[in-house]
This record gives structure tokens, C-alpha cells and sequence, in this order.
């Protein structure tokens, strides 16, 4: 046990070195196998994702690859590692969150919220988005600072980071639960929600399947992703984090969200 610690702190030592004099240069250090073990311990990187939104997983059509922010990064973070790339794509993000605090996915790609930095551990961010809403075509909301009324009803994914936010600070509003993305958009076309809130990137993804919807003008807070790992595995952050800069560096970030066609996004600028 003794000869594995101190294996695993050369092979730290010797990453944390590559971060700090130049992020890019990790993009030639050779990962060493300890680090593998920390994170992909069951030799391949899996990477926990969910459909219906760009920042995440989109399936390809007519045979073409999948697509997605997300998606993108777990196979070039799996390349970095020398490990297959297994995307493990759930129903929902709140099956994604469980699958990160349990160990049954090795990272995800999502909102590094005060509440989920409690029972996973993040990277810095790579991207940042917006929060906002997207209203059915009648709809009494009419802009970001008339959500608040009696009789208005407000979606959100079941879990999610707004429906913690919104279930706080909405005082008149009621907020509905959806279980996915998929099925708010059918309560925005059936008129069972005047509004959706969520990152934008995910509101004009959902605004193609809603005639006569559209996204407001304006923000209710902000999102900033990034790549999360199950706690217990602390030994492999500064790999992440160094990863992190380099794909922020060398243009990957911003040409997967192009790829993905992400809007109301943008790569993050902290450090």
C-alpha cells in the first residue's frame, strides 16, 4: 500500500508540475497509469450525459456521430487518459448527478452549483450560460421580471439546478415539475406552463419543438459548467483542471458548441 501512495503521488506531482508552468503542455505529458486508476477505474472512461440539449448529448441523425458539448469532452478527455470512451447516456440529468455521487459514471458535464460541489468535485468552468425562460406563444409572462404573479405556472426539470433556485425565490409563481426536457416541452404545447426555466442553450434547443414559442430577453442568473468527478478521486483534479484549460485554450470548447449548435453560450473566461 505503501509503494502504491507513493507511486501515486509522483504521478501527481509530476501532472501538477505540467499545469502549472503551461495548461497546454499537458497536451504533450504522458498520463501515468495511477491517474488512469483514479479516474477510470474500471479502465475506460464513462461519461455520464443526457439527451435534448447541446451542453450534453444529441443523438446523430441519419448516421451521423452524436453531438454535444459534453459528449465531445469526455472523448477527447478519454484520449487523454489512453482509455475507451464509453457515453453513458441516462433519461434525465438528475440519473446523471446520482450516477456521479454513486461511482456508477466517472465525470459529467454540468452546472457547478454550491449544492452539487457537496457530493461531487468540479474543475474550473468551461462554459457559462445564461438562465432564462422560454414561454408559450399566449403566455402571461412576458418578461424575466413578470414570472412572479398568482396563477402563473413555471416548469422546471424535476432536480434540477432551477428548480432548487426557483422553488426558493418565486414567492407567487407555481412551479411545476417536469421529469425531462422532452416532456416540458409537451406541457408548453399543451398550455400546462406559461413558461420553462432553464439555461438558455437548452430553451432554444426545446423552442424548435413548440410552435409560437420563444425565449425571453434577459437572464434570472447563470450557469457555469464543468467537469464534475465522483469525491473519493480528489488525486485526479489537477488533471482535470489542466485538461480543462487546454480544451478552453486550443479551441475544442468553442468548436463543439458550434458543432452542437449551442446558443446563449459562451466559453468560460475563469481561470
Amino acid at each position: 500500500m505503501a509503494s502504491v501512495s507513493r507511486r501515486l503521488f509522483a504521478s501527481l506531482a509530476f501532472v501538477t508540475a505540467f499545469a502549472a508552468a503551461s495548461p497546454l503542455a499537458l497536451a504533450e505529458a504522458d498520463v501515468k497509469t495511477d491517474l488512469k486508476t483514479v479516474l477510470a477505474p474500471s479502465g475506460k472512461l464513462r461519461a455520464g450525459l443526457y439527451p435534448g440539449t447541446p451542453t450534453s448529448y444529441l443523438a446523430g441523425e441519419n448516421g451521423a456521430s452524436p453531438r454535444g458539448v459534453g459528449y465531445e469532452l469526455g472523448k477527447a478527455l478519454a484520449e487523454k487518459l489512453g482509455v475507451p470512451y464509453e457515453p453513458v447516456v441516462f433519461k434525465k440529468n438528475a440519473e446523471v448527478l446520482e450516477a456521479v455521487q454513486s461511482g456508477a459514471v466517472d465525470v459529467a458535464f454540468t452546472n457547478a452549483s454550491v449544492a452539487r460541489a457537496k457530493v461531487m468535485d468540479f474543475g474550473q468552468a468551461y462554459l457559462d450560460i445564461e438562465l432564462g425562460y422560454l414561454v408559450r406563444e399566449g403566455s402571461p409572462v412576458t418578461a424575466v421580471d413578470t414570472v412572479d404573479k398568482p396563477g402563473v405556472r413555471i416548469g422546471v426539470t424535476k432536480g434540477s439546478s432551477s428548480d432548487g433556485v426557483l422553488t426558493r425565490e418565486l414567492k407567487t409563481a407555481e412551479v411545476v415539475r417536469a421529469e425531462t426536457v422532452l416532456l416540458a416541452a409537451d406541457l408548453l404545447k399543451e398550455g400546462k406552463i406559461d413558461a420553462f426555466a432553464t439555461n438558455k442553450a437548452t430553451l432554444y434547443e426545446m423552442g424548435e419543438k413548440v410552435p409560437g414559442a420563444k425565449v425571453l430577453d434577459g437572464r434570472w442568473g447563470m450557469e457555469r459548467h464543468a467537469i464534475a468527478i465522483p469525491k473519493g478521486r480528489e488525486a485526479g483534479l489537477p488533471l482535470v483542471r489542466a485538461f480543462t484549460a487546454d480544451v478552453k485554450a486550443n479551441g475544442l470548447v468553442a468548436g463543439a458548441v458550434q458543432r452542437a449548435g449551442l446558443r446563449g453560450a459562451q466559453v468560460s473566461e475563469m481561470k
